[in-house]
């Protein structure tokens, strides 16, 4: 995943990095703003940018104003730092569009990356992944490390927890093993 985050541009790194390291979709990463630093490990989530219209709008499953915090790992915050003092900020955003500053940078500008980052052959992407496999890489990297799904379903923005469950749970370590020793070492006193 180190390799591929850093395949395509500066852009592209901003938002494999946002996405891998603190879960954020697509969008929500297109709308990065320094401002939504909280704290040195939270970044909040405040708005993404809709693939629909091009512009700002309000989180998935939220209203205008909602938002969620994620973890802010030391490397996602260092490139989104980096990022702002090599190219500059637009009241804090980081992504613009290329030809309009004034506009946020759009889906299409990731998805061409991504469409010429597979066949090149430079780097080794999995079979079937997708861009949002970024994504998945989070989920996946929290719940291999026993980060409670609870937290997991809070900081990716699913709606319900069922949602993680059904997706990743054939990811969590198994416990049925742990529970027959436990047992069985109760059974034995």
């Amino acid at each position: 995943m180190a390799g591929l985050r850093l395949a395509g541009d500066d852009a592209f790194r901003v938002i494999a990095d946002l996405m891998s390291g603190s879960g954020l979709r697509n969008g929500e990463a297109l709308a990065v703003n320094t401002n939504n630093i909280v704290a040195d490990d939270v970044y909040r989530i405040t708005e993404q940018v809709s693939q629909a219209t091009g512009q700002y709008a309000p989180l998935k499953h939220r209203k205008a104003g909602e938002y969620r915090d994620t973890p802010l790992p030391a490397r996602v915050k260092q490139t989104i730092e980096w990022y702002a003092d090599t190219y500059g900020t637009v009241d804090g955003y980081l992504l613009r569009h290329p030809r309009d500053l004034s506009k946020p940078m759009l889906a299409h500008h990731l998805q061409n990356q991504w469409k010429r980052l597979k066949p090149d052959g430079t780097f080794e992407i999995p079979e079937g992944m997708v861009l949002y496999g970024f994504r998945h890489f989070f989920a996946s990297n929290c719940l291999a490390h026993n980060i409670p799904i609870t937290d997991v379903a809070e900081w990716m923005g699913h709606r319900s927890i069922d949602v993680t469950f059904k997706t990743y749970r054939h990811l969590m370590p198994g416990s049925i093993s742990r529970a027959a020793q436990v047992l069985n070492l109760d059974l034995a006193a």
